[in-house]
């Protein structure tokens, strides 16, 4: 009985799976598409079904042909962990012939063969970073405990996100809103500016202080549109704010960040 009962609802399972696939997207227009492949993108679905489908196209095939090359994968990105050129450009080989027989294609741009640089690898090749989870990966230079300086591979904040995340300030229109106090802006933002830093902030944390600056700056802007004697005196402005930063570094978080130490 047990066994029925599992192949009747992995049944059941695929037929929604299917209802799903193939259900119109309703237009603006009031009209239908009907999906003939993939998808719909932008469909609360969509990753789950893609990551459910990778699942067996990637991680499965990975355990079974790869197992000893380790690898992580979010959604639709992965990395793969090769110990020589060799292994990398094998499994490229495979991974797309993997890919075609399930009818999917690899990125032709993403997919890449990147050389980990840093003090025990000193070779040169053509790709020596990559972006993963927002992170860029490459080689940087670090320093002990006891201040000796050397080349690691390591992550920090990726461009493509600190522009989102700069974009995402902007849009805060503080500029706008001279009726507000400084607490209520913190009020509303800190929240998230304590995600960034939680998240971004968690390897070379220092790469975030452009994005701190640039919230500083949206913050004197928000200064000269609220009080007339700093009104056209950006430098003036900019003072008064960093000097109330120092003072009172626990109204924003990233304040706590930059004036922890005084």
């Amino acid at each position: 009985m047990k066994a029925i009962r599992k192949h009747t609802d992995c049944r059941w399972t695929l037929l929604y799976i299917e209802r799903w696939l193939k259900a119109p997207i309703a237009m603006k227009d009031g009209s239908h598409i009907y999906p003939e492949k993939g998808t719909p993108q932008g469909g609360v679905v969509s990753p789950l079904l893609a990551n459910l489908f990778l699942h067996y196209v990637f991680d499965h095939w990975m355990q079974r042909n790869y197992s000893e090359v380790p690898f992580e994968r979010y959604a639709d990105d992965a990395v793969c962990h090769c110990r020589t050129e060799l292994e990398a450009k094998q499994l490229k080989t495979e991974l797309e012939a993997r890919f075609g027989e399930c009818g999917l294609e690899l990125h032709s741009e993403k997919t890449k063969i990147v050389y980990c640089k840093d003090e025990d690898r000193k070779g040169s090749y053509p790709d020596m970073k990559f972006d993963f989870l927002g992170y860029t990966f490459r080689p940087r230079l670090s320093r002990t405990r006891k201040g000796r300086f050397f080349e690691s591979f390591t992550p920090a904040i990726s461009n493509k996100a600190a522009k989102a995340i700069r974009q995402k300030v902007r849009s805060w229109s503080w500029q706008l809103r001279p009726g507000d106090t400084l607490e209520d802006l913190a009020r509303e933002c800190n929240p998230i500016i304590g995600g960034w830093i939680n998240y971004y902030g968690r390897f070379n944390p220092s790469a975030m202080f452009g994005i701190f600056d640039h919230i500083n700056w949206r913050l004197v802007r928000w200064a000269t549109s609220k009080y007339k004697k700093l009104r056209g005196r950006q430098r003036k402005a900019t003072k008064w704010l960093r000097q109330i930063a120092e003072r009172q570094p626990n109204i924003f978080v990233h304040w706590g960040v930059l004036y922890k130490n005084g």
